[in-house]
């Protein structure tokens, strides 16, 4: 308990230095924008930039330790991240010709859509997700929260799910060879006598 009051009372400096800065020279409060209700628009910008830096932290975590377990691209195909120049903020994840791109793509809109890229001459049998958005609105006094289909995120659980959804989305497809074939047929017909499906 008290560790999450210290972390308040230390976001709390950066505006309470700004009053006290006010209290000392009142006429430059209009400068220094303390009253983010008469600015929702900067209010919404600033937190788009911040909560896409803090999807970033997370999604650098996820690659770093996901990338850990790969034995430098041995077992499976390691996650690169990347910036992109377009936004302040904006980044991508990329793996086995799949890029998860999450963007600033309208004022309070951060977007998250995939794009595929297959080699010349080949076909992919990957199947990537249609693009979602996360919106911002404001709440009381003039913070800025962030909705999915109404409901209010983190960046915790959104970083989560987009990385386990990225993930599925960009896995290579391992060929089954005939004999794994003629067994996965058995064991379907096995279960269809049961009356259960693998499908």
């Amino acid at each position: 308990m008290r560790k999450k009051e210290s972390i308040h009372i230390a976001d709390a400096s950066g505006w309470i230095h700004d009053l006290t800065r006010s209290e000392l020279s009142p006429e430059a409060e209009a400068l220094l924008n303390l009253n983010r209700l008469g600015a929702p628009d900067q209010a919404i910008e600033e937190s788009t930039v911040d909560f896409l830096n803090d999807l970033r932290s997370f999604f650098q975590e996820y690659v770093r330790v996901f990338n850990s377990f790969s034995e430098a691209g041995k077992k499976f195909a390691e996650i690169k991240i990347f910036n992109l120049t377009q936004g302040a903020a904006d980044f991508m994840l990329y793996r086995n010709g799949v890029k998860l791109i999450v963007a600033n793509t309208a004022h309070g809109v951060i977007q998250f859509s995939y794009d595929q890229h297959a080699a010349a001459g080949s076909k992919s049998d990957i199947e990537v997700p249609s693009a979602e958005e996360i919106l911002a609105q404001m709440g009381a006094f003039g913070n800025v929260r962030w909705t999915y289909r109404s409901e209010n995120v983190e960046a915790d659980q959104v970083s989560k799910h987009y990385f386990s959804e990225f993930t599925r989305a960009s896995r290579e497809m391992k060929k089954v060879k005939p004999s794994q074939k003629v067994l996965l047929e058995q064991i379907k017909a096995l279960l269809q006598e049961q009356g259960l499906s693998l499908d």
